[in-house]
């Protein structure tokens, strides 16, 4: 099932997949632009080498929006479950209502056929609309500011060569119809800027900043946000909340996992694994599922090879930050032993009794981070629906986990989760039926 992802507004917390909407509502209108973004053909007296150079030249810039399209994850956001790809309508729900992605095909009238390449430079870079309107958050122009001008003019050539589709989505809730409050929201918490390499640093260490922290906008889901649904810089990657549709009416929950290098995050994942599994979806640390299916099916695996590493190489360089003020104890060796039972008769044989999995068995939960998180929703909803990769992808040789909703009840489910949570060295707050009949 392709995900339609969600915000959650309620808690202060902005979600996407990698993945928020392009352009918050309905693309406008704009001055018709007359410089075009594919080649011309050759005009009487011109030299046919000349000509071929520029329609080569043209090409290749096109090719490169292609790519930067790719390394954003656009088609995730801007293409709804059937419909046509970028034609908008993937809704984002909020306690205050619901706003949509938008038609980002080269429509005229209904995508952004009609805008120019300072249109959308200034939507990514400064999170303004082509009429002069202000963008909401949910579109990652905090993130997008930080693309190259090459980067940007790429993506405007390509997103040109995008077949229009005249699907028009629904027209955002009240309150995302009030755009004023914005000019005060980006004095306070947003600042254009673009992405400057460290000369301290490696070019692949550069490389992946810049794919990390522009195009890939990691952090618009993996970093928690304050009320005002600004990112916490001071926690930066540390873990945050998504939501996804599961039907029209019904949202689930999902943890955004930490990805420093903390006990609680990524320390048992090399560069290696990490690589690997953004590249392929799978690694022996753990494999692709959920919100994660669309990054890595949409984009990552997309990606270049030495691309993928960059990446990796940067997020595993991610300083480690200290737990949240607060953190609740974590599950005690009496509420561990409660779900014992649970695990041998349904989870050992694949996860091993000392819980570190298998090459031809299943993924490790001893030092998982989705087990340790401090936000159980992700471990919850595995062991209720099961965990499936990214279409057309594998787990190597592990069998994909079967849903337990049917089968166990939500003591059940709470008492295994405390078990995978309370033992191997892994420490986390402990679950309690009534958050595992909420993820129901």
């Amino acid at each position: 099932m392709r995900l339609r992802q969600a915000l959650s507004w309620g808690s202060g917390v902005l979600g996407v997949v990698v993945l928020t909407a392009f352009f918050a509502g309905r693309a406008p209108e704009a001055a018709e632009t007359e410089a075009a973004a594919t080649a011309a053909p050759a005009a009487d007296g011109v030299d046919p080498n000349q000509a071929s150079d520029v329609t080569n030249e043209a090409d290749a810039l096109i090719e490169r929006g292609r790519y930067v399209a790719l390394a954003g994850n656009c088609a995730s956001c801007h293409t709804r479950p059937g419909g046509v790809p970028y034609a908008g309508g993937v809704a984002f729900q909020a306690p205050v209502g619901t706003i949509y992605s938008s038609n980002i095909t080269s429509s005229v009238e209904h995508g952004i056929g009609s805008w120019t390449a300072e249109d959308l430079r200034r939507a990514l870079h400064e999170g303004i609309a082509a009429k002069g309107y202000r963008l909401f958050p949910a579109f990652p122009y905090t993130s997008f500011t930080q693309m190259t001008d090459e980067d940007v003019e790429a993506l405007y050539a390509y997103l040109r060569t995008v077949t229009a589709d005249e699907y028009q989505p629904p027209a955002n809730d009240f309150l995302f119809k009030q755009r004023w409050a914005m000019a005060l929201w980006n004095r306070l918490f947003f600042e254009p800027a673009r992405f400057k390499p460290d000369p301290k640093q490696t070019p692949e260490w550069n490389r992946g900043a810049y794919l990390v922290e522009a195009l890939g906008h990691c952090g618009a889901c993996h970093t928690p946000r304050n009320r005002f649904l600004a990112e916490e810089s001071a926690r930066a990657y540390q873990g945050s909340t998504l939501r996804e549709y599961v039907t029209a009416d019904k949202v689930r929950d999902w943890a955004a996992v930490n990805l420093t290098s903390s006990a609680d995050g990524l320390k048992t994942w090399s560069v290696d694994d990490l690589t690997k599994y953004l590249h392929t979806g799978f690694s022996l640390r753990g494999g692709a599922w959920g919100p994660m299916n669309e990054v890595v099916g949409n984009s990552t695996s997309k990606l270049t090879l030495e691309d993928a590493r960059a990446m990796a190489t940067y997020i595993k360089s991610l300083p480690v930050g200290s737990p949240p003020e607060g953190a609740t104890a974590p599950v005690t060796a009496e509420q561990a032993a409660l779900g014992q039972a649970v695990y041998t008769d349904r989870c050992e044989k694949c996860h091993g009794a000392s819980g570190r999995g298998g090459m031809f068995s299943g993924p490790p939960l001893a030092g998982s981070a989705i087990v340790q998180s401090a936000d159980p929703d992700s471990l919850i909803n595995a062991i209720l629906y099961g965990a499936t990769p990214p279409e057309g992808m594998k787990l190597g040789a592990w069998e994909t986990m079967k849903p337990l909703a049917d089968v166990l009840s939500d003591a059940d489910v709470a008492n295994v989760a405390n078990y995978v949570r309370g033992s191997w060295g892994n420490s986390a707050p402990p679950v309690d039926a009534a958050r595992v009949a909420k993820q129901r």
